[in-house]
């Protein structure tokens, strides 16, 4: 069996598992949100031996290097962190209808590797050729999941909020009553950031380092740096707001949510739309 198969594996168990958690976030049938997560687990497993795969792969054609080298590669280690994420989330915590706004960003990632992108195994460029690339990008999209999942977490946050005011005038119960407390989705979302900005900063950190290695300089204002110096600061922000200014609730739940946009934009924007250095990763 080859890699490009265990991801469309992947890929339509994604798609089950996010839908299964649209019915379980209908019916509040706890045996239907087991079957989910099992489903979500059974994907992670599959993407999982697909990345070692196709790491063997590169190797059997002589390329020989991780499986973190282009836009298909990332985007489809983004999917499989941002899933890992949260299965350490649900093993923890046991908020299982999280899923529901956490499933969708891994399924659309992968649906979007497989049916959009060049999947083809190809020789690294001379700037990748460090193992500072692996360092790098494994701390930085453990860091974007963990944002990805506060950013889910947020969501429902503010959908909880607003359920709670307009049941106090109405009276009436609804499938948002299942979700967890605001209070409780309010700390996952720090707990969560707290996880995410280390890693980050880890990543640019080490991004740095391999930079000196690669061009002779550790920093050069590049679009992609620029952007991550900019997520950076809007977590670092967050943090701050919350430990001295008591920031919870409403402002803390859009300030994770901008937080998510200004990543994704870092992430995918300036590969996609900027030059600079890191043009290559928009391949």
């Amino acid at each position: 069996m080859s890699s490009s198969v265990l991801f469309n594996i992947t890929t339509f168990a994604y798609l089950i598992s996010m839908l299964v958690f649209f019915v379980f976030l209908a019916t509040r049938n706890k045996s239907i949100g087991t079957a989910a997560i099992s489903v979500a687990y059974g994907g992670l497993l599959a993407q999982t031996l697909a990345i070692a795969l196709r790491w063997k792969e590169s190797y059997d054609i002589g390329v020989g290097h991780a499986p973190l080298s282009n836009l298909y590669e990332s985007v489809v280690f983004f999917s499989w962190t941002i899933v890992l994420i949260y299965a350490l989330l649900d093993i923890k915590y046991k908020y299982r209808i999280i899923g529901a706004f956490v499933m969708p960003f891994a399924m659309l990632g992968m649906a979007w590797a497989q049916l959009g992108m060049n999947s083809s195994i190809e020789p690294l460029v001379p700037a990748l050729q460090s193992n500072w690339l692996l360092y790098h990008v494994v701390t930085c999209f453990l860091g974007y999941a963990a944002f990805a999942v506060a950013c889910g977490i947020s969501i429902m946050y503010l959908i909880k909020a607003n359920h709670d005011e307009n049941t106090q005038k109405s009276g009436e119960a609804s499938v948002i009553s299942m979700f967890p407390a605001t209070r409780v989705l309010d700390d996952l979302n720090y707990r969560a950031i707290m996880v995410g900005f280390p890693l980050l900063t880890l990543g640019i950190i080490t991004g740095a380092a391999w930079a000196n290695y690669a061009w002779g300089t550790y920093w050069s204002w590049d679009p992609k740096e620029t952007w991550s110096l900019i997520v950076w600061f809007v977590y670092a922000a967050f943090l701050h707001a919350r430990i001295t200014k008591g920031w919870v609730g409403r402002r803390a739940a859009w300030l994770s949510i901008i937080g998510f946009g200004a990543t994704i934009f870092c992430y995918l924007g300036v590969n996609l739309f900027l030059s600079g250095l890191h043009s290559y990763g928009g391949r």
